[in-house]
């Protein structure tokens, strides 16, 4: 059984996605960020960075923080999604490490001026509107030579980045100007795992088309 610390965000859904993908059983604790409960100090000392999501391993009360770090732990415990072949095995964590160290905090910049801020920074809504552009390009590229984005099989990779492209209305952009990254998007968005962690905690969130 894992405790599963999280909210209604992309990162929060690569944990519930993740957990659903690895048939875990999992028990949701929903930590409301618009009320600052990630501040709490309970909830501090198994997310010292006082972020979503965090989870606690009950078989041997492991806590984990960071998505990513979330997503390698359940790989390595389960033998799931992270593939053993040496060659496979870095591809994947290079794509994963795109996600974290681009996808994820520019989009999320992105969504912060394009969506819930606009007309305050113009030069910040270009900026993060045309790096998302760009990143979106990256993928389509890649999903051009390659059915998902770190090997031909589903990875951790495309769950750390699946829920942060669900998004792509509030990043300005079109899936229809990148038709591999949209075969890809509907691909992953069809997996039952994906559909079952999607809307956790319970919100009545649908997936985008």
């Amino acid at each position: 059984m894992i405790d599963l610390y999280t909210w209604s965000t992309p990162n929060g859904r690569k944990a519930s996605i993740m957990l659903e993908e690895c048939g875990l059983d999992y028990e949701v604790h929903p930590i409301d960020i618009t009320k600052d409960q990630q501040l709490a100090p309970d909830f501090l000392k198994i997310s010292p960075n006082n972020k979503i999501p965090a989870i606690v391993d009950r078989d041997n009360g492991w806590s984990v923080f960071e998505s990513g770090a979330i997503l390698i732990y359940l790989a390595e415990k389960t033998g799931k999604l992270l593939p053993q072949d040496p060659k496979q095995r870095i591809q994947t964590l290079e794509w994963l490490m795109f996600q974290m160290g681009g996808v994820g905090p520019m989009l999320g910049q992105a969504h912060h001026f394009l969506k819930f801020n606009v007309g305050k920074a113009p030069y910040a809504e270009q900026r993060y509107g045309a790096e998302a552009k760009r990143l979106y390009g990256v993928m389509d590229r890649r999903l051009g030579e390659s059915r998902f984005l770190a090997t031909d099989d589903f990875t951790i990779a495309d769950i750390a980045t699946w829920p942060w492209v669900s998004r792509y209305e509030w990043q300005g952009v079109s899936l229809d100007d990148y038709p591999n990254v949209r075969r890809w998007y509907d691909a992953v968005k069809a997996r039952p795992g994906v559909q079952h962690g999607y809307d956790v905690p319970k919100m009545g969130h649908t997936i985008p088309a």
